[in-house]
C-alpha cells in the first residue's frame, strides 16, 4: 500500500479531526487569497483561483469562508506570500516534497529543516528529488458518482489521462496544467467531486520497515502541522503487515 495514503488513513482514525479541519480550512483560504491576488478575483477568469475554490468546495469549506478569502485579496490587506518547494530525504532514503506559502522564507526554511533533522532526515536542494515524482492533477469522486464505465467515459471526453475505480470511489488523473478545466467538465457530468488536488505522484517507491515508517509518519505529521506548509508528498510503501501494526499502535 502506498505509504502516504496509508498514513492519511491512520491519522484520520486517530482523531483530532476538528483541529485538523480548522487547519486545513486555513491553508485552503491562504491558497484562495494568494490565487485571487495573483490574478482576477473571478474564478471564471482566473484558472488558479478556480482550482483553489474547487479544492475548497470539495473539502466542504463553507461558502462564506471562500468568499471572505477572496475579498481579503481584493481589499489588499493580506501579506505577500512566496511559493517555495522544499525537497529532502526521510528515514530509509524516502524522498519527500513539501510545498509552502510563506511570508517569511527564513522562518519557514528553518522550521522545515528542523523537522527533517529531528526525525532522521535531511533537507536537500530544490530539484534533488522532484525527478522521482510527476506533478499531476487528481480528482476523486464518491462511488455514487456513476459506474466505472460512466466515469471512464466522462474522463476521456474531458481530456484526462486515466480513471481508476474501486469500492472506495473513482480517481481521475490528468495533467497539472489542465486540472481546473477537467475538474469543471467532470463536475458537470458527475456532480461535485470529493477532492480536487495537484499532487506529486511518485514514479518509483521505496519499501520501508516499521521503524522507518514510524519516523517518516512523524516527519510528515510535523511538516503538515506547520502553518506555512500547504502539502507534503513522499514516495514510500508499507506492507500490509507493517500497516496493520501501525494501525494498531
Amino acid at each position: 500500500m502506498a505509504g502516504h495514503s496509508a498514513f492519511k488513513n491512520i491519522m484520520h482514525k486517530k482523531g483530532r479531526k476538528d483541529a485538523a479541519r480548522a487547519k486545513m480550512f486555513a491553508k485552503l483560504a491562504r491558497e484562495i487569497t494568494v490565487a485571487a491576488k495573483s490574478g482576477m478575483p473571478d474564478p471564471d477568469k482566473n484558472p488558479r483561483l478556480r482550482l483553489a475554490v474547487q479544492a475548497a468546495r470539495a473539502e466542504n469549506m463553507p461558502k462564506d469562508n471562500i468568499e471572505r478569502a477572496i475579498k481579503k485579496a481584493v481589499g489588499g490587506d493580506t501579506e505577500t506570500y512566496e511559493e517555495i518547494r522544499y525537497e529532502g530525504y526521510a528515514a530509509g532514503g524516502v524522498a519527500v516534497i513539501a510545498e509552502a506559502l510563506t511570508d517569511n522564507r527564513n522562518r519557514t526554511g528553518g522550521a522545515v529543516r528542523a523537522v527533517f533533522t529531528k526525525h532522521g532526515g535531511n533537507l536537500a536542494a530544490t530539484g534533488s528529488v522532484a525527478h522521482m515524482f510527476q506533478h499531476v492533477g487528481e480528482i476523486r469522486f464518491k462511488p455514487d458518482a456513476g459506474s466505472a464505465d460512466t466515469v471512464l467515459e466522462a474522463a476521456i471526453e474531458a481530456g484526462a489521462d486515466d480513471a481508476v475505480s474501486d469500492d472506495t470511489g473513482h480517481l481521475v488523473t490528468c495533467s497539472f496544467d489542465s486540472l481546473g478545466t477537467i475538474a469543471a467538465a467532470l463536475e458537470e457530468k458527475l456532480g461535485e467531486p470529493q477532492s480536487v488536488k495537484a499532487v506529486w505522484k511518485p514514479n518509483l517507491t521505496t519499501d520501508v520497515d516499521e521503524d522507518n515508517a514510524q519516523a517518516i509518519m512523524k516527519l510528515i505529521a510535523a511538516l503538515e502541522d506547520d502553518d506555512d506548509v500547504q502539502n507534503v508528498f513522499a514516495n514510500f510503501e508499507v506492507s500490509e503487515e507493517v500497516l496493520s501494526k501501525l494501525t494498531a499502535a
